[in-house]
């Protein structure tokens, strides 16, 4: 039960229509109990068991005055009409108030269905910023596949499992606690009876559902595997072709499958349960109070006649169907509780790229950025080793090295993508740990290898992330990256779709409208990471020239493996092992004859 009042807690915002579901829970199981109130002194009477009053007592808000009264009126109508007569009127009254009971149940289901879907729109709206939040690190160590599972199947799971048991929350314990007031005031030994056998089969259920619980969770991780296996499959769909491994491909996915669903029959079995089990154990316990009700009502001398047994049974009956369902929320709660344990876990991970609350708003870059004695590690193997850089406003600095060296990881600590452990980065002398990260990847805009593309138009990917901004603007930028010309040819201009990541377009194209959305962020700082190294020659070439137009009158950091690309550079630092062993112009490095020129060499070779 403590995964339901975990996702509870995301019902304040929507606790009027929980109170409003309550107050009309509550006037529906009122109407129901008057339904069978009816029954005793009419049945009474009919069966010659209750004399007919002859006098009405003062009408008083008080339980015998009322009782005396309505007694009083019924006898009345009994010597009015006969007893055909009053079995109409009871038979309509009864009718009526049937649809009292049930309109105010459908009216607290109606007001219930906004706490229910807002529940989860909200559980769902959290993960999302999560995940937006969380830092890039926490994404290299998880499967894709498991964190979409997390955020679909999962939060499926818990509106199926159990939002569907809001209603056992907010109705059944209402209805349960009011019939058993009631029995007790009909016949306190009886229900004291009924009390002890309850917890009983409460036992037996319980057992059932800790098992079910545990299936959930295996299932649940299952499912985030088959999800993470699709995922890869779609996007390396090349590449399995290429090298026929679709058989191969086909056994991996076959295999995981056939094991979620052994889990899935076998939760299903159990879940499947709840409801045989619940109903078996009801008919037991009325089987038992039907035999001690009966005794009581045998024995002589006993406070319960056949009238009150027979409306003890009938409302006893309504307790059965809140108590089955409780029993069924139980096993739906348990099922879905692996589901909240496995989003807990995302919204429960420690923001390690955090803002501070004191953070200074930065819009602007006035002089220089410096790197000191900067290190970083993913686990236990150091990254960056006291690196120390500063590269003044204007300037263009070019990252070279082998792979596997720390460029990557250099200018990924610029923006905060991490966070590094050793030293710090500070832009005009403030480190950006103490600046609002808005504003610190606001001065900055990012050129990869690998061109994130959304599938959407042209215009929304270059005006990515920005708002209010007019077509003009858009056609000028494009115009800047070289990719005017190409747009204009598309079969819709800029309001041509790309298909998913951009798959419609060229890797130049591709390259060239990623370039355009960094040219109309206009950022003072650029950082380009191996821009061009996966394209052919012509492509290059018109890239190259549009990162030339981007880097006028910016400051650039500039990661490239064709040593070509960079020569332009104001300052060429090369890193090895994570460590700055060499830095200054072209020509100045090729006379040190190291790191730098082994590279150049090798190129030249090539």
């Amino acid at each position: 039960m403590k995964s339901f009042f975990k996702i509870l807690r995301y019902a304040g915002p929507y606790w009027i229509y929980a109170m409003l579901n309550v107050v009309f829970n509550i006037l529906s199981v009122f109407f129901s109990l008057v339904q069978f109130g009816l029954f005793i002194p009419v049945l009474q009477m009919l069966f010659n068991n209750l004399p007919i009053p002859h006098s009405a007592p003062p009408m008083r808000l008080e339980i015998d005055a009322l009782k005396d009264n309505f007694y009083f009126y019924c006898g009345r109508l009994l010597e009015m009409y006969g007893k055909e007569q009053l079995l109409v009127y009871i038979c309509i009254t009864i009718v009526v108030l049937f649809f009292l009971k049930n309109l105010f149940r459908y009216l607290a289901m109606f007001f219930l269905a906004v706490v229910r879907n807002g529940v989860v729109k909200d559980l769902r709206s959290d993960l999302y910023l999560k995940i937006l939040i969380l830092p890039l690190s926490y994404f290299n160590e998880k499967r894709k596949g498991d964190i979409i599972a997390r955020m679909t199947t999962d939060v499926q799971e818990v509106e199926w499992s159990i939002m569907s048991s809001l209603e056992m929350a907010f109705r059944d314990p209402i209805t349960m606690i009011t019939y058993l007031i009631t029995l007790f005031v009909i016949s306190p030994s009886l229900t004291v009876f009924v009390l002890v056998l309850l917890p009983v089969s409460g036992f037996f259920i319980g057992r059932i559902g800790k098992s079910l619980k545990r299936t959930s969770d295996k299932g649940q991780a299952k499912m985030g595997m088959l999800l993470s296996m699709i995922e890869e499959t779609i996007s390396g769909l090349r590449i399995i072709k290429a090298f026929n491994a679709i058989g191969f491909a086909d056994n991996r996915f076959r295999k995981t499958n056939q094991e979620y669903n052994r889990l899935m029959v076998r939760l299903y079995r159990k879940r499947d349960l709840a409801s045989p089990l619940s109903e078996f154990l009801s008919a037991c316990v009325v089987s038992i109070v039907l035999w001690y009700g009966g005794k009581l009502v045998f024995t002589p001398g006993n406070f319960l006649d056949a009238a009150a047994f027979l409306v003890y049974l009938g409302i006893f009956s309504q307790l059965m169907p809140p108590a089955k369902a409780i029993t069924q929320a139980f096993y739906n709660i348990q099922k879905g509780a692996a589901s909240v344990d496995r989003i807990e876990q995302v919204l429960g991970e420690p923001e390690v790229i955090e803002e501070k609350s004191d953070a200074i708003e930065k819009r602007e870059f006035f002089s220089e950025i410096e790197y000191r004695n900067v290190s970083f590690s993913y686990v236990d193997e150091p990254v960056l080793k006291q690196i120390n850089l500063s590269i003044k406003k204007g300037k263009t600095i070019a990252v070279v090295g082998p792979s596997g060296g720390g460029k990557s990881t250099l200018v990924d600590l610029l923006p905060r993508f991490y966070d590094c452990i050793g030293g710090g980065i500070f832009i005009d002398g403030v480190d950006i740990r103490n600046l609002v990260i808005r504003d610190l990847r606001g001065l900055m805009g990012i050129v990869s290898q690998e061109t994130i593309l959304f599938n959407d138009t042209v215009f929304s990917n270059i005006a990515f992330g920005m708002e209010n901004i007019s077509e003009e603007e858009v056609i000028a930028a494009a115009k800047v990256a070289n990719a005017h010309e190409f747009i204009e040819k598309m079969p819709l201009g800029y309001a041509t779709n790309i298909g998913d990541r951009g798959t419609k377009l060229s890797g130049g194209q591709r390259q060239r409208l990623s370039i355009a959305r960094a040219v109309l962020r206009n950022p003072p700082i650029l950082i380009l990471d191996e821009a061009t190294s996966a394209l052919d020659t012509e492509s290059e070439r018109l890239v190259q020239q549009a990162l030339e137009n981007l880097m006028r009158h910016r400051t650039s950091i500039v990661i490239a493996h064709r040593l070509s690309t960079i020569q332009f550079a104001d300052e060429i630092i090369v890193l090895q092992s994570g460590e700055l062993v060499e830095r200054g112009s072209h020509n100045d490095l090729l006379e040190r004859n190291g790191v730098y020129r082994k590279l150049y060499d090798l190129q030249s070779f090539v």
